[in-house]
């Protein structure tokens, strides 16, 4: 706030454009320019301005910024409304992201995600004047969506696939599971069992087909894939029926909270782990480390996804084309659910 009088009074009022030019020994002019198109200003410049409005806590006015730019400083967000660990995150990091770069972002949460829900999310974004959309689509019917978008707006999808004619930021799932797969293989285990996310989940499909082609590609079996949930729940029961199972002896897991529920029926029908089976989930979920044992898994970097999102979505307001996928590479983090299997 900056003093002000006025009577003889002391009072404080938010900071004006003004003010910050006569901090920063510029013109008004100067300083809008250095925050809304700063490659027309010198460096040495620019962190004078920005100096100013650190020290007066000085706001742009987003429709003084839209006059001077044509942009709104507004992204919009669809996503579903969901509180699993990837998709939040997914959310999560694409809103500091945008932040760091002084964007806000306005979210449209869908119940589901398909043609119909997609389009009324991006046209209720629309109406809020976004410069640009990012399209969180996990799911195959949301992807089938994004082909009947409009043009003229930037539009970035997360997670959609890779055939679908906007840019697309995806973690490489595939590339997970194989990680995943060939760690199980290489302590000796005959072959993996996998426990599968929702058939229509994106993600889902690709680590079966990255586990699955690698008990092809070493003439491995390859077992029958129960299909879960996502839910703890789910997992539990899936377990229970690979625990009275003695020839299993390894079981990569589609996401860490359904690896949890696999943990309890193991440890319910007496099988240890890692002695007896060796156990791989995916996301690395902060809790991973402290489950018991602690969890090997595969941890997706999802700071690395907003990140992507957003400059792929920034290029396109700026009018640059899409190019290719942007993939983010997981990292498998081994711990002490995985160890030699013993015969």
């Amino acid at each position: 706030m900056t003093p002000s009088f006025e009577d003889g009074r002391a009072r404080t009022r938010p900071a004006v454009l003004d003010d910050v030019a006569a901090l920063a020994g510029v013109s008004a002019m100067t300083v809008s320019r250095a925050l809304n198109t700063p490659d027309r200003v010198r460096p040495e410049t620019r962190a004078r301005v920005l100096a100013a409005v650190s020290e007066l806590g000085y706001r742009p006015n987003s429709a003084a910024r839209q006059l001077v730019t044509g942009r709104s400083g507004v992204l919009g967000v669809v996503s579903f409304d969901t509180t699993l660990y990837g998709p939040a995150s997914t959310l999560y990091a694409i809103e500091q992201a945008a932040r760091q770069n002084d964007y806000v972002v306005n979210i449209a949460s869908l119940g589901v995600l398909n043609r119909r829900s997609i389009g009324e999310g991006v046209d209720r974004l629309r109406a809020q004047s976004v410069d640009g959309i990012i399209i969180v689509a996990p799911h195959e019917s949301a992807a089938e969506g994004l082909c009947h978008l409009s043009p003229d707006l930037p539009v970035v999808a997360v997670d959609a696939g890779e055939d679908i004619p906007v840019p697309v930021v995806m973690v490489d799932q595939r590339g997970g599971a194989v990680r995943a797969t060939r760690h199980l293989l290489s302590l000796g285990h005959e072959t993996v069992w996998h426990l599968s996310g929702p058939a229509n989940w994106i993600d889902a499909r690709g680590r079966v087909e990255g586990w699955r082609s690698v008990l092809e590609a070493e003439g491995r079996p390859v077992p029958e894939v129960p299909v879960g949930d996502w839910s703890a729940h789910s997992g539990y029961q899936l377990g229970k029926r690979l625990a009275i199972d003695p020839s299993v002896t390894a079981i990569f897991v589609a996401n860490d909270q359904m690896t949890l529920g696999v943990l309890r029926a193991l440890r319910e029908a007496g099988r240890r782990v890692p002695e007896d089976i060796s156990v791989v989930g995916f996301d690395d979920v902060p809790e991973a480390a402290y489950f018991w044992p602690p969890l090997t898994t595969v941890r997706q970097n999802f700071g690395e996804v907003g990140r992507h999102a957003f400059q792929l979505l920034q290029g396109r307001i700026e009018g640059a084309s899409g190019g290719g996928p942007r993939i983010v590479e997981p990292e498998l983090v081994v711990r002490e659910s995985t160890g030699p299997v013993r015969h």
